[in-house]
């Protein structure tokens, strides 16, 4: 079991050969989100710090903390030319990392995960107010930490195919109490909606730049099964228009955790991108 010292505390990654890829998962995930994919691709996934198998320091696990962990993994490793794959809240912490460290990315892809600050149009109705709740002060509290519902609707509702309960059981190991679910509350409260959090917009705007003009190949892979999905028509016609180098594959219909619905069509998206473009030997 993999482990090593990052800052004040350490995290956990999961490893299968020698590929380049890193793996990034979102919320309430883990590590384990990638198991599927992982092993046919090859490469590293970490749990995010407060999440898996990884310490649970006393921050505030805002997007800003996550990134310095993950920048320290990344350095603790002497990581260089990797091809990121980032779902959900980890594909937001690849495009802030690679904009930071472009000489040590050669790829991109990503899935259901946030391109751009986002407005009424673009969240639906549904994740809209779900997001007003989970800021509201005792409410959000009440809907992540008390009870393991918000973990276990991820892996019933936001996918096509509820997981069967062993993996079920796997999802929820990381999160049994108020305490261990404070990261993925955080998670919660951080959509950028709204024009808020401002200083995470800001830090989304800079990595915007970045994608806009940087020829590092990227690979966006979407699905279908709105409106369940966080990229739809609209976000994937924004991608097209405002991220250079793009390629685009449809892989399916699957919920928002696809790697839970279509593992196989992800593999094989990224695997065919990647020797496309020679990331791979």
């Amino acid at each position: 079991m993999p482990v090593v010292p990052v800052l004040d505390s350490t995290m956990h990654y999961e490893q299968s050969g020698s590929a380049p890829f890193v793996f990034l998962h979102g919320n309430p995930g883990s590590s384990f989100s990638w198991r599927n994919v992982l092993p046919e691709l090859g490469g590293l996934a970490p749990d995010l710090i407060g999440m898996g198998r990884s310490g649970k320091p006393d921050i505030s696990y805002s997007f800003a903390d996550h990134a310095r962990y993950l920048d320290a993994w990344f350095d603790a490793l002497g990581l260089d030319r990797v091809v990121l794959v980032g779902h959900d809240w980890g594909g937001a912490l690849a495009f802030d990392w690679a904009a930071r460290n472009p000489s040590r990315v050669a790829g991109i892809a990503f899935f259901e995960t946030i391109v751009k600050p986002m407005n009424g149009s673009e969240l639906p109705l549904p994740a809209q107010e779900r997001v007003r709740k989970f800021r509201t002060p005792g409410l959000g509290e009440s809907l992540v930490l008390e009870g393991d519902g918000f973990v276990r609707q991820a892996y019933t509702g936001g996918v096509l195919t509820p997981v069967a309960e062993p993996d079920l059981a796997a999802h929820l190991a990381p999160f049994p109490d108020a305490a261990s679910r404070r990261p993925v509350l955080a998670w919660a409260r951080q959509m950028p909606f709204d024009g808020a959090p401002a200083e995470l917009i800001g830090r989304i705007e800079a990595y915007d730049a970045w994608l806009a003009v940087s020829e590092v190949p990227k690979l966006l892979l979407t699905f279908e099964n709105a409106p369940t999905l966080l990229i739809g028509p609209q976000l994937r016609t924004w991608c097209e228009a405002n991220i250079a180098a793009l390629e685009v594959v449809a892989a399916g219909e699957a919920g928002h955790h696809a790697q839970e619905d279509r593992p196989e069509e992800i593999v094989a998206g990224i695997a065919a991108w990647a020797e496309r473009h020679g990331l791979v030997a």
